[in-house]
């Protein structure tokens, strides 16, 4: 009881307490929501391919806004997905291939969204398929050819092998062989196989390599609808005729063909701020690849196999953030920041500040308890006249004591009052000697 008696009221102490308690909770805060890297990798696939064009396009577009992309070259999907989740890897992104991930084996990556079609483009030679009059239209008729499935570790092997299971067609029925594009392009050119598979956007330049072999073919999809119904990952696409190319008059007819979507995949744990950025930025590069999707299709939130981030989502319904919109980039990712900080301080202490006047309040009144039972004591001897002087000098160290205190301006009133009590006291001893 003593030492509360003695206790000062002192609000500057108070006011440095909270001011370095706020500082720590704000580092701490600060520390505990990073901002996002200002290096980022992505994994693409062959450099010739669209995922690679793809990349470089989206490094163009981040280093606008400070941040540094690099593009890494891969053998495509499967690659892709083995480098994102490995844990030692720092790969942030990825491109993947609809309908190629093995869901259970990724749990911990999510989708950024679609970002263009890849269709199954079965490219032929009409002299292999003679007895069909030279048309290659369902795939059971490739039985015994020689066939380009796609270089291990993209995505065109892993959606090729799921059309000919599906299609019922055994690996020994068939000449198979795992080429790269580039080496499809020469095979198919010299006569050293008759069919090949590739799975690119329509606006890849390797397109142009097959259209450009002499007599060369694209196969129409008459099962189309069938595909899908059993891989619900694929959309039935139109090619019209002449859209690969017009002076080519490439293909020669409209045809059907099979569509998985191309997507960007990232970890769970991706940076919202840099998700906002990479986003944004697939919105300037998607209008380049618009030959078989329609202007504002993509980036999509449909036909993807992972899960969709629950901020893409929110990005591809409503758009960017308030911030994102009216600040550039790093700004809004600091501003962003500081709110964050600055919500959860104020859910604290606009509680606390209650908690401390309350807390405040007390002391005071506690002290003051404390001072009033000295005066009364004093006050109840009054009448003893060999105990005044006692009693005055008494009097006297309660009012220095008082006359020290720190008092807030909310308290004013009962230090004054306290002084006049002391007064009042002084009086009453004077009057009874």
């Amino acid at each position: 009881m003593k030492s509360l008696k003695n206790h000062l009221y002192n609000p500057q102490a108070i006011l440095l307490a909270f001011v370095l308690l706020v500082a720590f909770i704000f580092g701490v805060l600060w520390i505990l929501t990073p901002p996002p890297p200002k290096a980022i990798k992505m994994a693409t696939g062959l450099p010739q391919g669209l995922y690679y064009q793809f990349g470089e396009r989206l490094k163009r577009e981040l280093a606008k806004e400070g941040v540094t992309l690099e593009v890494l070259e891969s053998g495509g999907t499967v690659d892709n997905l083995r480098l994102l989740s490995n844990p030692k890897s720092d790969v942030d992104f990825a491109m993947v291939q609809g309908g190629v991930a093995e869901l259970e084996k990724y749990p911990n990556l999510v989708s950024i969204g679609g970002m263009f079609y890849e269709p199954v483009w079965v490219w032929y030679r009409p002299g292999a398929f003679k007895a069909d009059g030279g048309e290659l239209r369902v795939l059971s008729q490739i039985k015994g050819k020689r066939v380009s499935v796609g270089n291990q570790g993209s995505g065109t092997a892993v959606l090729s092998d799921a059309l000919l299971k599906l299609s019922e067609i055994q690996e020994s029925e068939i000449r198979a062989e795992h080429l790269t594009p580039d080496v499809a392009v020469a095979k198919l050119s010299n006569g050293e196989i008759d069919v090949a598979f590739t799975v690119v956007a329509a606006e890849s330049p390797i397109l142009k390599k097959f259209y450009n072999i002499p007599g060369i073919l694209l196969m129409n999809f008459d099962q189309g609808d069938a595909y899908v119904r059993n891989l619900p990952y694929l959309t039935k696409v139109n090619v019209p005729r002449g859209l690969l190319s017009i002076a080519n008059d490439v293909p020669k007819k409209d045809i059907q063909v099979l569509s998985a979507t191309a997507t960007l995949v990232s970890k769970q744990d991706v940076s919202p701020a840099l998700l906002s950025l990479v986003l944004g930025a697939t919105y300037d590069i998607l209008p380049a690849y618009s030959h078989l999707q329609k202007l504002g299709e993509f980036p999509s939130a449909t036909g993807l196999d992972f899960p969709l981030h629950e901020d893409a989502e929110i990005y591809l319904k409503d758009g960017p953030s308030f911030l994102h919109r009216h600040l550039p980039f790093w700004t809004a990712v600091w501003v962003g920041r500081f709110v964050k900080i600055v919500i959860p301080l104020l859910v604290i202490f606009i509680p606390l500040f209650t908690y401390i006047s309350s807390a405040n309040n007390f002391l005071l009144r506690l002290k003051l308890a404390g001072i009033y039972a000295e005066l009364n004591t004093i006050e109840k001897n009054a009448s003893k006249r060999e105990l005044l002087q006692k009693h005055l000098e008494e009097l006297a160290l309660i009012e220095r004591r008082v006359m020290q205190m720190k008092i807030s301006a909310f308290s004013a009133k009962d230090f004054y009052d306290l002084k006049g009590h002391i007064e009042q006291v002084r009086n009453r001893l004077h009057a009874a000697s």
